[in-house]
């Protein structure tokens, strides 16, 4: 390299840290890198053709629409009964959280303070609605619902939902139990606290970031939970995305620009709720209390 050249390199200061691994990276690398790049520049293509189309008037053979509008919110907040479909999201989320709350954290106590014998058989059983896809469990628990007359029902759709949240409240607290030291309560004990006051006193309070962490994950898995909920729910008992999937694929003369509108209030509250839910909790927390009751 001339002097000039290294003059003008010494200039420029050192490349950035990712550049210079960039171009170490072998042919692997680019091949990975750019088939992430490929995924999310489709995605994010898909996701603002719905956005852009739920605004359009009308848009057949061009790049853009040809005039913009937001009446297909309204149309679709009229048409699809939007009010009373987030009402019902909202009731079965919030039961769903606090049921799953009630029963989850004193079994998640009772699995990080306990040992005994089959522990591992136990939490095995309980991860298995978090791990397995939903329909694996769903068409038999549907079957079930049938049977006992709760299918189509509020009370049906809050049942099947529960059957995945409440262990997912079991692995989620787990962790935080762990992590408070069994003398804080021992201490209490010798005070004269009895076992409620040690709970509601003690735990609780050191407990609350990891309840409102697994709240919002529930309250995030439940709005975005689709096959349990399709499978039981009827016409006055579907969720938001329950509605949206019916908008889309039952019979009938439909506006595709007013299901794109319900998409994106579909996509907004999700979105919400998931941006909450990381902010209380770290995924890697969950992955590797997964991979510790895990079978090897």
């Amino acid at each position: 390299m001339s002097a000039t050249g290294t003059t003008a390199a010494r200039a420029a200061g050192p490349a950035p840290g990712f550049l210079r691994r960039a171009l170490r990276a072998g042919p692997y690398a680019w091949i990975v890198w750019g088939g992430v790049a490929f995924f999310l520049v489709n995605l994010a293509a898909l996701i603002l053709s719905v956005v852009v189309n739920s605004f359009a008037v009308n848009w057949f053979d061009s790049w853009l629409p040809s005039a913009f509008t937001a009446n297909w919110y309204a149309e679709a907040w009229r048409e699809f009964n939007l009010a009373d479909v987030l009402l019902v999201t909202l009731i079965v989320a919030l039961v769903v959280v606090a049921l799953s709350l009630l029963l989850g954290v004193p079994a998640a106590y009772a699995l990080a303070r306990r040992d005994f014998a089959g522990k591992r058989a136990v939490l095995l059983l309980l991860m298995l609605p978090v791990l397995l896809p939903p329909i694996t469990y769903g068409i038999p628990l549907a079957t079930l619902m049938y049977k006992i007359g709760l299918a189509g029902s509020l009370a049906g759709v809050i049942a099947v939902n529960l059957v995945p949240a409440m262990p997912f409240v079991v692995l989620v607290m787990t962790p935080f139990i762990e992590q408070i030291d069994a003398n804080i309560e021992s201490a209490a004990r010798m005070c004269g606290a009895g076992t409620r006051q040690v709970f509601t006193r003690v735990l609780v309070p050191l407990l609350i970031p990891g309840i409102l962490a697994a709240a919002v994950l529930v309250l995030v898995r439940t709005v975005a939970m689709f096959e349990l909920t399709f499978l039981v729910a009827g016409p006055d008992s579907q969720t938001l995305i329950v509605a949206l999937y019916s908008a889309a694929f039952t019979p009938g003369i439909r506006a595709a620009q007013a299901i794109d509108a319900m998409a994106v209030i579909y996509t907004l509250l999700s979105a919400v709720l998931l941006v909450i839910a990381l902010s209380f909790v770290n995924p890697t927390q969950i992955v590797a209390q997964v991979k510790e009751v895990s079978p090897e």
